[in-house]
């Protein structure tokens, strides 16, 4: 793993986990992780929320928990004061004051490893994120402001230069012409600092709405649209070609277990089910409902058969739909 941040080879690596679902893709997550990464000597941090912005206990259960300490894993608290249970997304944003500082990387928990952290190149002084997304942010009205008039509100509000961010290989008013990214995963220089200007953005987005946004939905998108300011702002951008392990050989963001085996590679099933395949993960893993049918009881390879990776559909809501036909839209 090479850094142009002089700060060393080994970033801190981190995560969001909390009660439920997130709990369980976590121990995938750290399953996968150790197997690819028996090298790592960096901190592998699972960051977990507390507060009182939530309606149902977020705390995870004793077996995770023990499960992550017992692989090396340091779970740090972290308050929710701006967003918690109203914007669960937020979580990633407000988990980086508790970062130790230095350079990181974040992965959501739906992460699949299948190479080392080492083949990526990675310049930590110059930050960017997951290109694997959908033109699902801002949807212009017609006859009103278009993608221009909307991004460049933003770049404005927060004293930064629109014109340098756009990708003029891509038309006028094409979404793919402006910075955005998937929140999947991201890195920067220094957590805390990135992540005190990734909450100022999103939260003056959301509190201060631009005029230009006034028909735009914020929920689920607010972390997805503040992210590409943050990264623009410390002189980052769209990652290039010695960051293609990362949603590729290296690391899968998988999203759901039902879409990881209808879409993804083999590699990444074999990766999956070779990491979770260990009596103490099995145990833990099957208090899971998706895992335990989908991994265990080999219901995610009979999905599986019944895709052609090869003619996938181009949206992911298409595949989505066709997997809930099947009755396996479990998570």
């Amino acid at each position: 793993m090479t850094t142009k941040s002089g700060t060393g080879p080994f970033p801190n690596v981190f995560f969001v986990v909390q009660a439920g679902r997130l709990e369980f893709e976590a121990v995938i997550f750290v399953a996968t992780f150790r197997a690819a990464n028996p090298d790592f000597a960096g901190r592998l941090l699972a960051m977990e929320p507390k507060g009182a912005r939530w309606s149902t206990p977020v705390a995870i259960s004793d077996p995770v928990r023990k499960f992550l300490k017992d692989n090396g894993v340091e779970i740090l608290p972290f308050e929710n004061r701006h967003f918690g249970e109203s914007y669960p997304h937020g979580n990633k944003i407000e988990a980086m004051a508790a970062l130790p500082p230095g350079p990181f990387v974040f992965f959501d928990t739906d992460t699949v490893f299948c190479g080392p952290l080492s083949s990526v190149g990675f310049d930590f002084a110059r930050p960017s994120a997951s290109m694997r997304r959908e033109g699902t942010w801002p949807e212009p009205p017609l006859y009103k402001v278009g993608y221009t008039e909307i991004w460049k509100s933003l770049y404005d509000k927060f004293g930064l230069d629109f014109e340098s961010s756009l990708d003029r290989s891509q038309p006028d008013e094409y979404w793919r012409r402006y910075l955005y990214f998937n929140a999947g995963w991201f890195f920067g220089a220094d957590g805390p600092c990135f992540g005190e200007r990734f909450l100022h953005y999103a939260h003056a987005i959301r509190w201060d709405t631009p005029d230009e946004l006034a028909c735009q939905s914020l929920d689920p998108w607010l972390d997805q649209v503040a992210l590409p300011l943050v990264i623009h702002s410390f002189g980052g951008g769209r990652p290039g070609p010695e960051l293609a392990g990362l949603d590729g050989d290296v690391s899968c963001h998988y999203r759901a277990l039902p879409l990881l085996y209808a879409r993804e590679s083999d590699a990444v099933v074999a990766a999956l089910e070779a990491a979770v395949s260990p009596q103490p993960i099995k145990k833990v893993l099957r208090l899971h409902e998706p895992a335990k049918k989908l991994i265990y009881q080999g219901k995610g390879q009979k999905l599986r058969a019944k895709f052609d990776r090869n003619a996938l559909p181009r949206r992911e809501q298409v595949l989505r739909n066709a997997i809930r036909r099947e009755g396996l839209w479990l998570r």
